[in-house]
């Protein structure tokens, strides 16, 4: 997997939105962090813009999008915000320029399509905060992103002693996002290979059979067997049917995965949480869960 070029100070980084619309006022946090860290931030088109629930049409936001992935004058483009709309314009974007002089892709939650994409051409991004939620976000989740950017590894050890974690040891290419993105992919040219790697997944705001639904289609098309290792970040604000649905998002995923022979960490500070650890998307990371904790370290 290839690295791109980590930032400096005085590195231009453009705000872009790729899904829902979003106003400039919503962005003053987020363009305050990056100015406190040195970089200069350069506002795409899409800030401001509307077209129903989007941040401008399909065109105009894969257009935004290219400007940006062209232009060698920013070193990274960071995802004003998420919602629903990026798998509408993947197809529409244009990698060659990227691959001859990648850069870093910044966001989480929709923006999990670029991050599919992207590992599958060959190379590393960020899974991490946005400008939207850094008002939200603790002191360690806006400085392990600072971390990724500026070249420091954003290891991760917290205390956990979820009664569905699974302990070992294991090793592998971290790879993954938000679990209704995944189920979004399957069958697509972004679908990801998990076979051998760490796959991390987190969702927000869904019905716990629609968890079920998606955890069976990854477990169906085979992404769930062969892991090196599973992660399961944020499963926030899960709704339930007036008849229960009778399981957690927690045990419908390890029941999903049955007498897995790898690890598995539930809680992992990732995802729609306050504390949104930034992550490597594409490293060779190292992931150790016992008892009391969770250790995710990385390699290359």
């Amino acid at each position: 997997m290839i690295t791109p070029p980590f930032l400096k100070k005085g590195d231009r980084i453009a705000i872009v939105a790729t899904a829902r619309k979003i106003s400039l006022e919503e962005l003053e946090e987020g363009l305050q962090l990056i100015k406190d860290w040195g970089l200069v931030p350069v506002i795409g088109k899409t800030i401001g813009a509307s077209d129903h629930q989007y941040a401008g049409t399909d065109y105009e936001r894969a257009q935004d999008f290219q400007e940006m992935l062209d232009n060698p004058e920013i070193k990274a483009i960071w995802c004003a915000r998420g919602g629903y709309g990026s798998v509408r314009i993947i197809d529409q974007i244009d990698f060659y320029k990227f691959v001859k002089y990648p850069k870093w892709i910044v966001g989480y939650s929709d923006v999990t399509v670029f991050h599919n994409h992207i590992h599958k051409i060959g190379f590393k991004t960020i899974h991490g905060t946005m400008p939207v939620s850094v008002e939200d976000n603790t002191a360690f989740a806006k400085a392990s992103l600072k971390k990724a950017l500026f070249g420091e590894q954003p290891d991760i050890i917290y205390e956990t002693s979820h009664k569905l974690n699974r302990k070992g040891a294991a090793n592998g290419k971290l790879v993954g996002g938000n679990l209704s993105m995944l189920y979004s992919m399957c069958g697509s040219n972004s679908a990801l290979d998990t076979e051998g790697k760490v796959l991390f997944i987190e969702d927000l705001d869904e019905y716990l059979y629609h968890i079920d639904r998606m955890v069976m289609n990854l477990k169906r098309n085979k992404m769930l067997d062969n892991l090196a290792g599973l992660i399961v970040g944020g499963m926030t604000k899960m709704h339930d049917n007036r008849i229960p649905f009778g399981k957690t998002a927690q045990e419908i995923v390890i029941d999903a995965i049955g007498e897995c022979d790898y690890p598995v960490a539930f809680d992992f500070p990732a995802g729609h949480v306050d504390d949104n650890r930034a992550l490597i998307m594409g490293a060779t990371v190292a992931l150790e869960v016992t008892k009391t904790n969770c250790t995710l370290t990385y390699e290359s």
